[in-house]
């Protein structure tokens, strides 16, 4: 998010192995820098919502308040509806919305959350402000970004450094910052934020079941989400080389001692 502004694009797209990546996000093992700072009553924007399985569970835990989830992709919305009703969570609603635009007035929220969000903006210290802009006094902007230079792995499959460094390249001629973990800080104080708690979380898959589901999408999603196409329309990568950094993701998931380690910069910024 946001699709429609010219200073970024998402790389991801929505292809189905992305998506079955972003469903698997929880509040539990997404958000939990977040989760014990709220009370009953807040009213919570979740901005970059995508398929909404976080933004159900922020929902779920302030049961007298509300949380709105926007994304900029109305198509994803529709999941995003549909996981809330099926779940029976109705104090939820959820629009199309652009991060640096944000279609509420000053000092609308008491949470204003983004969960992977500005690793993809051109001008994530906009986006900040902008934040912070309808975050009430007193009030929380909540931001989680990963580090792509951080994630470490085991064993050294050759082909994951390709990667890697594909991942850079085409995510930075996309006009985003694939490194934004250790730069939400620097980029919070710019915005204007002073009272800060920067933290650090991660995710890691070691057993044989996180394994096959982690190598899976990023073999899928190599070759046949937006990013396959932007990653070879933009001169980064052949498709052989991408089928090559397929077959590495699959070889990594076959180790029995295989492991992965995702980096989180996490930012608690009171108003």
């Amino acid at each position: 998010m946001p699709e429609n502004s010219a200073t970024a694009v998402y790389t991801h797209g929505h292809h189905e192995s992305v998506l079955r990546s972003h469903t698997w996000r929880t509040a539990a093992n997404s958000a939990a820098y977040l989760t014990g700072r709220l009370k009953p009553h807040m009213r919570i924007l979740d901005i970059g919502c995508g398929p909404g399985t976080i933004t159900a569970d922020l929902a779920e835990l302030v049961p007298q308040g509300e949380v709105i989830g926007v994304d900029a992709d109305a198509g994803v919305l529709e999941q995003a509806r549909s996981t809330a009703a099926e779940r029976g969570v109705s104090n939820v609603h959820f629009a199309v919305g652009d991060v640096y635009q944000l279609d509420y007035p000053d000092d609308s929220f008491c949470v204003v959350h983004a969960h992977q969000v500005l690793q993809h903006l051109g001008d994530p210290v906009a986006a900040l402000r902008e934040m912070r802009r309808v975050c009430k006094p007193g009030g929380m902007v909540a931001v989680r970004d990963s580090d792509y230079s951080a994630m470490t792995w085991y064993p050294a499959v050759p082909g994951l450094d390709d990667w890697a460094g594909l991942y850079q390249r085409v995510a930075r001629a996309n006009g985003g910052e694939p490194d934004a973990g250790r730069r939400l800080l620097s980029w919070a104080r710019r915005a204007g934020f002073t009272d800060i708690t920067a933290t650090a979380g991660t995710w890691c898959y070691a057993t044989a079941d996180e394994r096959a589901w982690w190598s899976g999408l990023w073999a899928d999603r190599t070759t046949a989400s937006s990013y396959a196409q932007r990653a070879v329309e933009g001169g980064h990568a052949t498709e052989d080389e991408l089928r090559r950094i397929a077959d590495a993701w699959r070889e990594w998931g076959e180790q029995q001692d295989g492991w992965f380690t995702v980096l989180h910069g996490e930012l608690v910024c009171r108003v």
